[in-house]
């Protein structure tokens, strides 16, 4: 793949046989970043895991403590009143009950577009299912695993929609990406995102992988080539 003028000229500032403290990566990252808008610092790991095996699926959730500077329209399926108000209250874009589902099965809300999270009450999870092969592929079916089937609805939704709230599961290649905030952030407070999800990866550890679990970090803008980092 060639790449561009400007990020070659970034490439040659990277060492690309040495590997980082967390803080000089970041700030390596901020000084070379060129793109004309604020691109995001990304999080890559490679897990030694097989992918295909089922019990060693990595899939959780992480709140960062000063968010992925992205905000998301989050929709609430709930049939329970107070928590359709505390839903709107924090910030929801769209809160409904069986009404909602209909319309998101009729194709008039259509999910990816009209909202980029969706939340449900342990109740609605049984009428969810008439809707699961729309939601299923987006991944965007509401799990436990995740925590997007909750009764702490204005919490959730409050930390969604602001972006600290952030849900990662490894890839088919066995590999985890992550945004953990926006260049523009003080390098203080991308450092303390970025340790914040390197200890939660390193925490959601399956049972049935023995040994090393994290093989290799790398830290990258949106834009950018990658900058390898100590683990």
């Amino acid at each position: 793949m060639k790449h561009g003028k400007k990020y070659r000229a970034i490439a040659e500032k990277i060492d690309a046989s040495k590997e980082y403290e967390v803080t000089e990566a970041i700030a390596l990252l901020q000084e070379t970043a060129s793109a004309n808008f604020d691109q995001a610092l990304e999080i890559h790991i490679k897990l030694n895991i097989e992918p295909k095996k089922n019990d060693q699926q990595v899939r959780a959730t992480v709140v960062l403590p000063h968010g992925t500077g992205r905000t998301k329209k989050v929709a609430v399926v709930t049939a329970d009143k107070a928590k359709e108000a505390e839903a709107k209250a924090a910030g929801a874009t769209l809160v409904g009950g069986e009404e909602l589902i209909a319309e998101i099965k009729s194709g008039k809300i259509v999910p990816g577009s009209a909202f980029d999270i969706l939340l449900a009450t342990p109740d609605m999870m049984p009428k969810l299912a008439s809707v699961a092969k729309i939601l299923g592929p987006k991944g965007l079916m509401p799990s436990p695993k995740n925590e997007t089937v909750t009764s702490k609805m204005e919490e959730a939704v409050s930390m969604l929609a602001k972006g600290k709230k952030a849900s990662f599961k490894n890839d088919d290649g066995g590999n985890v990406h992550q945004a953990v905030g926006k260049l523009s952030f003080e390098t203080a407070a991308l450092i303390e995102n970025a340790g914040v999800f390197l200890d939660r990866v390193a925490k959601s550890k399956p049972e049935g992988v023995k040994g090393k679990f994290i093989k290799s970090v790398v830290f990258s803008t949106t834009m950018g080539p990658g900058v390898h980092v100590k683990i």
